[in-house]
């Protein structure tokens, strides 16, 4: 059975003053994200398919800045049918892409700068240098700078706050989503589990700071596990469990 995510349902709480927050990562079944320095290699056709799926659902795609440099990123989803959802839920033809940059460090050639087909808005930390925030300014896209201290849940509020969004798909990497799951701002956990070995020293879905210690750990409810014998993958999807 394919798997088909055009139509899953989030229960987005009433009353929530920030967006729902989803991930979706591959990994590797020895749980590895990346092959090389990019994740391309690690899923099939059919989690590329599963991740534009996804987006149909998103007001706003993120990425962080590492994922930006190593592989380009935008909120494309590379399909008629997928836009023409879209459209029929009310919602625009492409999801907002946003990333999240301490350093404004980034690519400034790249389609997620260039391109004129989807929106775009860059978060960068009030400790990124002046002339780098100066230099993506100048690329058009909006620009909004955050506390350094509290970067992912200001830009998670101002994404709620100022530009509507009820639901944000995190695509990664594994530093943004340590970010994200630090704050306790995650509400669903997408994974790929690939039948691939990558070993060494390569990262895992979620970096950064210690997110649990054994007392505070943070469980997910399971929700559903799909199998793809033919692509060798497994599709799990966990959800925040109710206080």
């Amino acid at each position: 059975m394919q798997p088909d995510y055009t139509s899953l349902r989030f229960p987005i709480p009433s009353g929530l003053r920030r967006p729902y927050v989803i991930t979706n990562m591959v990994m590797s079944a020895d749980g590895k994200v990346v092959l090389g320095e990019t994740e391309r290699g690690l899923g099939s056709a059919t989690d590329q398919r599963l991740m534009r799926e996804l987006r149909v659902h998103a007001d706003i795609v993120l990425n962080g800045a590492g994922t930006l440099r190593a592989s380009g990123t935008s909120s494309r989803l590379g399909s008629r049918r997928l836009t023409e959802l879209r459209l029929a839920r009310g919602k625009s033809p492409a999801p907002i892409a946003a990333v999240l940059s301490r350093s404004a460090d980034l690519p400034l050639d790249r389609p997620f700068f260039t391109a004129h087909d989807f929106e775009a808005v860059v978060y960068l930390s009030d400790a990124a240098p002046d002339d780098r925030r100066r230099a993506v300014a100048a690329t058009g896209r909006r620009v909004v700078v955050v506390p350094d201290a509290t970067a992912a849940p200001s830009m998670v509020r101002h994404m709620h706050d100022d530009l509507g969004a009820t639901l944000l798909l995190a695509e990664g990497g594994p530093t943004i989503l340590g970010r994200l799951f630090e704050h306790d701002l995650v509400d669903e956990y997408f994974l790929t589990m690939s039948g691939v070995i990558v070993g060494g020293g390569a990262p895992t879905p979620v970096e950064g700071p210690r997110v649990s210690t054994p007392e505070s750990i943070k469980r997910f409810g399971f929700v559903s596990a799909i199998p793809n014998p033919d692509d060798g993958e497994v599709y799990l999807r966990f959800r925040r469990r109710a206080d």
